[in-house]
């Protein structure tokens, strides 16, 4: 099994910044990719980025330019830096892991991390 610990969550003010982490522990994994979702309540998850292996980014054109996701291998870790943030990112946020895991790709979801945008 993959456990993920998401952190870094909370309330911030509009044009502010935020960090959140996932750190994937366990053993026998390799991460293939890193993904980040946000949910609003009431309303299905949607992908806010992702990096694969290679470091290939994407980005939904609400968080372009605004969000950068990033990885750290040796770590097992992702990020998310969310810069500029508005009410409108407020949101429980996801990580996801695509991992390699006794020859298969394997799934992994976090408990989710709250960020509210508040003034």
């Amino acid at each position: 099994q993959v456990q993920l610990v998401e952190s870094g969550g909370g309330l911030v003010q509009p044009g502010g910044s935020l960090r959140i982490s996932c750190a994937a522990s366990g053993s026998g994994f390799s991460i293939n990719r890193v993904g980040w979702y946000r949910q609003y309540p009431g309303k299905e998850r949607e992908v806010v980025a992702h990096i694969s292996s290679s470091g290939v980014t994407y980005y939904p054109d609400s968080v372009k330019g605004r969000f950068t996701i990033s990885r750290d291998n040796a770590k097992n870790t992702g990020y998310l830096q969310m810069n500029s943030l508005t009410p409108e990112d407020t949101a429980r946020y996801y990580c996801n892991l695509e991992v390699w895991r006794l020859g298969s790709l394997q799934n992994y979801w976090g408990q989710g991390t709250q960020v509210t945008v508040s003034s």
